[in-house]
């Protein structure tokens, strides 16, 4: 919702508060009334003007360059923004590698337990029909990411070339995310314009529409149904379902709207997503890996790759701490080694208690 406020504000000259919570309350509106269904169906057709706007607008910056294609690739290499950074083996800076292995590791999780992605295959006819929507997401990933990374070299080359169009306020810190939406309401054509602020609105909205949904099930399911009460009727089911809705909404928009001070939203989405990922994605591998393990050995995972993560994502802002004590490792590698650890703690301590048990089985035997 953040990202989709700021090319209408600079369009329409709309406080981008105001936009936000326009936006929050119809998409908690539609989710409300319309459930799975309504989410399932407008993400498919915001999925389709999404791609349409971002190969239209690649298109058009190419061609808008004097030089066309071979200047912008010329003016990208020269500017190194081609590379794929270093590949030294440190794990302070954004190498390739750590980069690579926290990619592997986000995805991992996307397509694996995040419930965006399952209730998609929970809504499909049949496995056969879930296990093609992941191969399909998967192998359009790569494609559907290398052209928005594509855009933003584009719009550095374009840029570079013509530097009067871009207003000296978009120099400052803080206003990188605030460039492309520029470029939008300035630079192309009307119709063009229309189709690019349509998938602004599609991404947005896709994505808080499933989220909504499916947290909302996930309350009712997970927390609802097992502790509250497990015979819930169809009206009682549903007036939970609705109400937790409205409840995710008013949080969705007030952590949009504390995005407004953040410099970039994408690294701000890549670090809470390794903080608030890894404990998931640990705890399900672990039950999935060693189906021997038991509640005690997951807990003693959870625990180890909690602290983990809150050392990692903590330490670096406490001043207070001797250097030895703060972590030293990038943030992106935040959630692989809070995976790792939850693992790696949680076998053994499966291994632990399976031994103490084998030994204590052994005991009784040999005194009998």
């Amino acid at each position: 919702m953040y990202l989709m406020a700021l090319p209408i504000s600079i369009l329409l000259g709309w406080d981008i508060r105001l936009i936000i919570l326009i936006t929050g309350a119809s998409v908690t509106a539609y989710t409300f009334f319309g459930g799975l269904v309504a989410v399932i169906w407008t993400d498919a057709v915001q999925t389709v003007i999404l791609i349409a706007g971002a190969l239209a607008c690649a298109a058009i910056m190419v061609f808008s360059l004097p030089g066309g294609a071979p200047q912008l690739f010329e003016i990208a290499a020269a500017n190194n923004k081609f590379s794929l950074g270093s590949f030294g083996p440190g794990l302070v800076e954004s190498t390739f590698w750590v980069t690579l292995v926290y990619g592997l590791v986000i995805n991992l999780q996307n397509f694996g337990i995040d419930q965006n992605y399952v209730q998609r295959y929970l809504a499909s006819r049949s496995d056969r029909e879930a296990r093609k929507s992941v191969w399909l997401g998967g192998l359009m990933y790569v494609p559907v990411s290398a052209i928005f990374f594509f855009i933003g070299t584009a719009l550095f080359a374009f840029y570079t070339v013509t530097p009067e169009w871009l207003p000296d306020r978009f120099h400052e810190p803080g206003q990188a995310d605030s460039v492309f939406p520029w470029f939008i309401v300035s630079v192309l054509p009307p119709g063009v314009t229309g189709l690019l602020i349509a998938a602004v609105f599609a991404a947005a909205m896709s994505t808080v529409s499933t989220s909504l949904n499916s947290s909302a099930t996930i309350i009712f399911n997970d927390f609802y149904r097992r502790f509250v009460r497990a015979d819930a009727t169809e009206k009682q089911s549903m007036l939970v379902v609705r109400s937790t809705t409205l409840v995710w909404g008013a949080l969705g928009t007030g952590i949009a709207l504390a995005m407004i001070e953040v410099a970039s939203a994408l690294d701000a989405w890549w670090t809470l997503a390794g903080i608030f990922g890894g404990g998931m994605l640990g705890l399900f591998l672990l039950g999935f890996l060693s189906p021997r393990t038991c509640g005690r050995a997951a807990m003693t995972g959870v625990v180890a790759g909690v602290l983990v993560i809150l050392w990692m994502t903590l330490s670096p802002r406490w001043e207070f701490l001797p250097g030895l004590l703060q972590s030293p490792f990038h943030r992106f590698l935040v959630i692989v080694f809070g995976t790792a650890t939850i693992l790696c703690a949680g076998f053994i301590t499966t291994w632990f208690l399976h031994r103490k048990g084998d030994q204590t089985h052994s005991h009784h035997e040999n005194k009998n």
